[in-house]
């Protein structure tokens, strides 16, 4: 039940967030052509991510699905909690993460051990939040996760 009401609050946030907040420009790209960057790259593990989980790329929130793929996130509700606690502790500070954090704290108080854990996880990373992964697309994704400790 509640795991649905925060799915219901993150639908009816999304367009006005990616219309009047998010300042990118969408990736001009599509699911099929990421599954043919290389095997390890940053691209083939988006691409197989959005297959696995039968997602499409959103339009300007391309970065979230690539911080799933960097931090080997999943993506039930007390696991996106969990990443935006990680990308707290990275350092990344915006209106929508505090929104997700004080609701999932709100409704989780029993998964708060999980959600500091990834708070944890995300300072001992190097800040990596900000960078512009659409131009890493075919960085090999171990090689993001060592230089940034993730």
């Amino acid at each position: 039940m509640k795991d649905r009401l925060i799915e219901k609050m993150y639908e009816h946030t999304k367009q006005p967030y990616q219309k009047y907040f998010k300042k990118n420009k969408p990736w001009d790209i599509d699911k099929t052509t990421l599954l043919t960057y290389p095997a390890e790259s940053l691209g083939f593990g988006l691409g197989t991510f959005l297959t696995k989980n039968q997602f499409d790329i959103q339009p300007k929130l391309e970065d979230h699905d690539i911080i799933h793929v960097l931090t080997n996130t999943g993506i039930s509700v007390r696991e996106e909690i969990g990443m935006q606690y990680y990308l707290l502790g990275n350092g990344k500070k915006s209106l929508y993460l505090f929104l997700v954090i004080s609701s999932g704290t709100l409704f989780y108080p029993k998964q708060m051990n999980y959600f500091i854990q990834q708070y944890k996880r995300g300072q001992q990373a190097l800040p990596f939040y900000y960078l512009d992964f659409s131009k890493m697309l075919h960085t090999p994704i171990q090689s993001i996760q060592k230089t940034f400790n993730i």
